[in-house]
């Protein structure tokens, strides 16, 4: 069997979104031929963490961890400090120094191995500054570097306002790791345009595979009929410029022209947050009784909750086209309809219209979504089903079905 050395700073037992591509790669991977041995950070003092996802790891994978280096999970009040050099003074992100602080440890791990290949995946984007590390030392030893996100056309990244002096350092970096890494994939059609408008002779590297659903995670589910209240559910992380204020205010207008029953309204919230803003939020537009927060899930009690409810929310803002997202290819697979307040002319927006899963509202129109939210409250009031979704074209972004398209990229090179 093949052996790849697989660089990823978010890995279990951390949590969140962004592990799960690398994991469920590494769960597949040994059916193509290929065996991941994982590079990746110590969680010990990791602020998000959720042991359930260890389960997904092939029993026996090779893990090497080093030291975080993450100055935000100093002691108080050093961490506040940590937080501001994390974000103002390491570039590119506030993963530097555990990249650098990593190299000597990883090249000494790829000089007593046999690998075949190198493959490392952003966010962090530093994780791709340690795999060039290697690629000089090595420089035979093909390397795959994966984008889950836009390094430097990113809109949440743009959001920091960094000065031109650090967006022209980053956009050297990126460069380097896009001349130097043997193939580029990337996450979405819609990033592989951003980055083929750029860097047009490298046009033959970028290949995209997008995030997905691995339907062995949905599997027992009992997904349950009609709530006595109707229920949308969004899970995952809410920060940038990634807010539900337009669709609070497009709820709180329907109430107000006695378009919906608030009294049959819960909009429920799991994941990490700032739980004081989202009530101020909702407190604003007098919502307060039909917002419901909750903490971080394990991911499959999460999704547990999406398939018992009677649709689920989509929220993306202002400058994210590119963006799928990988809470987005869970959703199409729950069987609930999604209501998507996302960039209209972007890669999520038209991801849920070839797949017939939901509704879409530009993320700042308020009638539009109030008009979206109303037709899937009537659907529950009527008990009406005109959910048609297409699951031949949801079945592309199965788990498994994407692992052989990044294997194929492996296989490519060796």
């Amino acid at each position: 069997m093949k052996k790849v050395f697989m660089i990823a700073h978010q890995f279990p037992p951390i949590g969140g979104s962004g592990v799960q591509r690398t994991t469920k790669f590494l769960k597949y991977m040994p059916e193509f031929g290929w065996e991941g041995v994982v590079f990746t950070r110590d969680a010990e003092k990791a602020q998000l963490t959720d042991e359930t996802l260890c389960t997904e790891i092939p029993e026996g994978t090779l893990i090497y961890r080093s030291n975080a280096w993450d100055l935000s999970e100093l002691i108080p009040p050093l961490d506040l400090a940590g937080k501001y050099i994390r974000r103002r003074i390491l570039v590119p992100d506030g993963e530097r120094l555990w990249q650098i602080f990593s190299v000597k440890k990883a090249v000494e791990i790829v000089k007593n191995s046999n690998f075949q290949l190198i493959y490392s995946t952003s966010q962090p984007f530093s994780t791709h500054l340690l795999a060039m590390e290697i690629k000089k030392e090595f420089p035979d030893l093909p390397w795959v570097a994966d984008f889950r996100d836009e390094w430097t056309h990113n809109a949440f990244v743009r959001a920091y306002g960094y000065s031109r002096r650090r967006i022209k350092k980053e956009k050297i970096m990126e460069r380097s790791v896009f001349d130097r890494a043997d193939k580029v994939v990337i996450n979405t059609p819609f990033m592989k345009a951003n980055s083929v408008g750029e860097y047009s002779e490298l046009e033959n590297k970028f290949h995209v595979i997008p995030n997905g659903y691995d339907k062995e995670d949905f599997e027992g589910f009992e997904t349950g009929g009609r709530n006595e209240k109707f229920t949308l559910t969004y899970t995952g992380l809410i920060y940038g410029n990634t807010s539900p204020e337009i669709v609070f205010k497009a709820v709180s207008k329907l109430i107000a022209e006695n378009a919906v029953n608030p009294s049959g309204i819960r909009m429920r919230f799991i994941g990490r947050f700032k739980v004081d803003e989202l009530n101020r939020i909702a407190n604003s537009y007098n919502l307060s009784g039909i917002v419901e927060l909750l903490p971080y899930m394990p991911h499959r009690e999460c999704l547990s909750n999406l398939v018992k409810s009677d649709a689920v929310l989509l929220l993306l803002g202002k400058g994210t086209e590119a963006i799928y997202t990988g809470k987005l290819m869970e959703y199409i697979n729950t069987g609930k309809p999604i209501l998507a307040s996302v960039p209209a002319k972007g890669a999520a927006a038209a991801l849920i219209k070839e797949t017939r899963t939901g509704l879409v509202a530009d993320c700042e129109d308020v009638e539009a979504t109030a008009k979206c939210f109303k037709a899937l409250y009537d659907n529950w009031l009527t008990g009406k089903d005109s959910f048609n979704p297409d699951k031949e074209k949801i079945a592309r972004y199965e788990r498994r079905e994407l692992t052989r398209k990044l294997v194929e990229i492996f296989d490519s090179l060796c």
